[in-house]
């Protein structure tokens, strides 16, 4: 059978339709722009035998103590007011750092401490043998603007079109209940830490590459703070528990999200609200280098999580547990469906 040049014309016509449309059977969808919130917990990094063999030595500052900690700058002044009582009850002498999520890493990788502390959940190298997680709770991730912006809410969507650039001035939100001539430029501020672990920001946009590239990026916490309250078009992020404890600062406001606040637990808790941080403690098991006391202590702060003062907004594992968030353990591995 003879084929028409129509004919032919068609059948390249469908041809390229399927490949610019990614319409081809069993092709994957597009990359979602949200990135990964947890790794795989079976997934241990390799080490080589004499590390795998080398017990915990603690670093000289640490004196005599029976436990040493690394906590992240979040956990550290959450967790340091109850380990403190704790070991005035228990006669114990714990040395308690204050770092970041790499710093930590740093100590727990040359096995200087019993326990340490992360405001995300482990990346893949974090996974360590004979290294065991434990999750205290999540908190959520605020989008912060200036106090004089009138916009009080958008969409995921629209966050996302924000700091990827795609939408330069505030006016141009077709959501928000704006008031009328508020028609400034949209600075977005950023803080990109932890680019290798899954959670945090990355819940927003997956990587650093799909971030407006006039985005004013930070180092720390209370630059993004006082970088948000000094302009009236920046928009930023972070937990509310930071904006209490630099509001010397300056002021800023969380915006909601599709109608949910990050101030509300339930929204939270039920994912409707999507931003948010994973807070766990690492400790370690096996011969060599597993601590009972530092198992002890590990037990006691996740049983008073609950316990924290409210500004923390820590919302407990034992509460995830009960809403269908997925664990292995007492680590927090998957979101709920």
């Amino acid at each position: 059978m003879k084929t028409t040049s129509s004919q032919i014309s068609l059948i390249f016509f469908l041809a390229a339709l399927l490949l610019f449309t990614g319409g081809f059977a069993g092709q994957n969808p597009p990359r979602s722009l949200k990135g990964p919130p947890f790794t795989d917990p079976a997934e241990t990094q390799a080490m080589p035998e004499d590390w795998i063999n080398q017990p915990i030595k603690y670093d000289p500052s640490a004196g005599d103590a029976d436990i040493v900690l690394s906590l992240d700058q979040h956990l550290y002044p959450a967790l340091l007011p109850m380990i403190q009582k704790y070991a005035k009850e228990h006669g114990l002498k714990i040395v308690v750092n204050e770092g970041t999520c790499g710093i930590t890493s740093g100590m727990v990788e040359r096995k200087t401490v019993d326990i340490g502390g992360f405001c995300c959940p482990p990346g893949k190298t974090d996974r360590l043998p004979g290294l065991r997680f434990h999750t205290i709770g999540i908190d959520a991730i605020a989008l912060l603007v200036h106090p004089d912006n009138p916009v009080k809410k958008i969409t995921i969507g629209e966050a996302r079109q924000i700091f990827m650039g795609e939408i330069h001035r505030w006016s141009e939100l077709k959501s928000s209940n704006k008031e009328k001539g508020f028609d400034i430029p949209i600075q977005v501020v950023g803080r990109l830490h932890c680019k290798l672990r899954p959670g945090h920001w990355r819940l927003l946009l997956d990587n650093e590459d799909l971030f407006a590239p006039g985005m004013q990026e930070v180092g720390a916490i209370p630059d993004m703070i006082s970088q948000i309250s000094l302009n009236p078009g920046a928009i930023g992020y972070e937990v509310l528990w930071n904006t209490i404890r630099y509001k010397d600062k300056g002021r800023v406001k969380a915006l909601l999200i599709d109608g949910y606040s990050a101030e509300n637990a339930d929204h939270l808790i039920s994912l409707r609200y999507p931003l948010y941080r994973v807070y766990n403690l690492a400790i370690w098991e096996g011969k060599g280098v597993e601590n009972p006391h530092a198992k002890k202590l590990v037990d006691f702060l996740l049983q008073h999580t609950k316990d924290l003062p409210k500004e923390h907004n820590i919302i407990p594992a034992a509460l995830l547990k009960k809403a269908g968030w997925k664990f292995r353990g007492d680590e927090l591995i998957g979101e709920p469906k």
